[in-house]
């Protein structure tokens, strides 16, 4: 053979064979763990942005830091018990969290609920008979001491009469005034004190509507939370303070009505220019797989995944915070249906029931093979008091049906939870 026709063969038998593998179903299982991408198609493209992420600076993580506040067991869900009417339910879902192995729950404490009528009101006279507002919430944290469950309590949400003077906000908006909220943060914890330990402060500022009718803030937010922090740590030094969990998104117009939002990563490092850094302990992130699976691996600013907290542990490191941890305050994949009869657009991603069911353990897995910074990681969600959201896509992230008819997503939880336990 001619010495000129070798190269020329060299690239044909490789060409040749790197097709036969990629056609092959070894190579689909292990572009998957690479790309988090399911069809053939997809993976090829996720490649080609897994290379362009390698021309980007390198990324400063910490892997080997001594991170604080890291849970022996980081398995935790969202649950919405204040809207259970009956106190047997609130029972029966904190006994079935915690014999499935969760040791944690994310449960809103919610200020127009608490504080309805006018500041230092806690009489809840919506309907008869009167009562203590205070009431379904010591029976949460009363049900839960019970069964062993650490509450992270979910802070926002202002009444009416906080809005006053502001109320073109909507109802998620922040008060008038932020020393109301900062009272309210304080006499919470206070009745609490030495039961509730854990305080998040907000939920997602960085998009409309959970900053109200206007754009977002990020100067503004982390002075309402440096406000929270000192009303917590004044209450009791143990508190640890959560700061919000941030929306994915690329958006960069702001936030303004009737849409959009802040990008997640700039909105953060303003948070820590305004001073944030040290008004928390813990760092929040969303852990949605929207279009892609647990182990997509693309860390592009200008594209939302599973990882992007990569990202964020980045602006925290290199703003001196190596040795904080982020939570996953909601993790979840969403299992829509096809269905007409869902009237919002918004789908977040859709997967089958079976692909949520087995993308949920995985990335609990991964979070804990490749994350060292990640503590705790909350699915969204248990379930809801009744199924009237069934026409809205988000519905389809529960675990459990109204009537606590299990999905295969809590079956596969159940199992994960029980097999990790020590």
């Amino acid at each position: 053979m001619h010495p000129r026709l070798i190269p020329s063969l060299l690239i044909t038998v490789l060409v040749v064979s790197t097709g036969a593998w990629l056609a092959s179903p070894a190579a689909g299982e292990q572009l998957f763990y690479l790309t988090g991408e399911e069809a053939r198609v997809a993976q090829l493209r996720a490649l080609w942005n897994l290379a362009l992420d390698q021309t980007r600076p390198p990324l400063h993580l910490a892997p080997d830091a001594a991170i604080r506040h890291l849970p022996d067991n980081p398995l935790g869900v969202n649950t919405f018990l204040e809207q259970e009417v009956e106190e047997a339910k609130r029972a029966r879902s904190l006994q079935m969290i915690r014999d499935a192995g969760f040791a944690w729950i994310r449960q809103p404490f919610v200020w127009s609920d608490i504080e309805i009528h006018g500041k230092g009101d806690f009489e809840d006279r919506r309907n008869q008979p009167y009562r203590s507002a205070w009431d379904k919430y010591d029976n949460i944290v009363a049900l839960a001491e019970r069964h062993g469950l650490r509450i992270i309590a979910r802070l926002g949400a202002p009444p009416a009469w906080a809005h006053a003077g502001y109320a073109d906000l909507g109802e998620f908006g922040p008060p008038a005034r932020f020393e109301d909220f900062a009272d309210f943060v304080e006499i919470v914890a206070q009745r609490y004190k030495g039961r509730v330990m854990h305080w998040q402060i907000w939920n997602e500022p960085n998009i409309f509507p959970e900053w109200g009718n206007q754009r977002a803030n990020p100067e503004d937010y982390a002075r309402l939370l440096c406000m929270a922090h000192a009303r917590l740590k004044g209450v009791d030094r143990n508190n640890v303070v959560i700061a919000a969990a941030l929306a994915p998104t690329i958006a960069q117009d702001g936030g303004g009505y009737p849409g959009g939002g802040l990008d997640d990563l700039i909105f953060f490092q303003r948070m820590y220019q305004a001073g944030a850094g040290r008004c928390f302990d813990v760092a929040a992130a969303q852990g949605y797989g929207l279009f892609s699976g647990p182990y997509d691996r693309r860390l592009n600013p200008l594209q939302t995944n599973v990882a992007r907290h990569v990202l964020m542990r980045d602006i925290m490191v290199r703003n001196g915070d190596g040795h904080k941890p982020i939570w996953l305050s909601e993790v979840n994949w969403n299992a829509v249906p096809n269905d007409p009869t869902i009237t919002d657009l918004n789908r977040f991603g859709m997967v089958t029931p079976e692909q949520q069911a087995r993308y949920v353990p995985m990335l609990f897995e991964r979070a804990r093979a490749e994350w060292p910074w990640v503590g705790v990681m909350s699915v969204w969600f248990f379930k809801r008091p009744s199924d009237a959201e069934k026409n809205q896509s988000w519905y389809y992230f529960r675990m459990l049906e109204p009537d606590f008819t299990p999905t295969p997503l809590w079956e596969a939880m159940k199992a994960y939870a029980q097999q990790r336990r020590p």
